[in-house]
């Protein structure tokens, strides 16, 4: 895995250098994640890495519909150096750069219980605050954290669940 990341890398800059300069990241992220899903699908994952399949076929294979010509081109020079199987990396990798250069972070709350709007809406407005961009949420609900919740936020880990705070307990008693 880290290998195809550290191959994907590059591919993902250029991808992300051209969504830039014209100012059309949501095209490109749309259109890398559908190449993506396609390239990661195993019957797709065994033809592009056939010698059969023509660059121009792999091209039609994996654009979106009314995809441009330069991610027609990027996706060429893809085939070309036979990377096509890096797409889901580098679609991941993409969505990274752009989430820094629109100053967006995505976090995920993992609550014991499903969270009302005016909770979700109270939670993001604070990582704003705390860190200084905007947040997108992602929810999920872990009934073993027995009450409260998990905000992950990138490099920021917030444990407030029971569980969590038992474990603490717990640790601190045994020492």
């Amino acid at each position: 895995m880290s290998q195809a990341l550290t191959l994907a890398r590059p591919y993902a800059r250029a991808a992300f250098a051209l969504a830039r300069d014209t100012g059309a990241y949501a095209p490109w992220s749309n259109a890398l994640a559908f190449a993506a899903r396609v390239a990661a699908d195993p019957q797709v994952a065994g033809l592009i890495g056939s010698p059969k399949l023509t660059n121009a076929d792999a091209v039609s294979l994996l654009a979106i519909d009314g995809a441009s010509d330069a991610m027609r081109s990027f996706l060429d020079l893809l085939a070309v150096n036979r990377r096509l199987a890096l797409l889901p990396e580098i679609a991941g990798l993409f969505e990274e750069l752009r989430a820094e250069a629109e100053r967006v972070v995505k976090a995920r709350i993992t609550s014991a219980t499903a969270m009302g709007d005016g909770e979700l809406e109270g939670i993001k407005a604070a990582l704003k605050k705390r860190l200084g961009r905007d947040v997108e949420i992602e929810t999920a609900v872990d009934a073993s954290l027995i009450g409260g919740a998990v905000i992950d936020a990138g490099d920021v880990v917030i444990d407030g669940s029971l569980k969590g705070k038992l474990g603490r307990l717990q640790a601190a008693l045994a020492n």
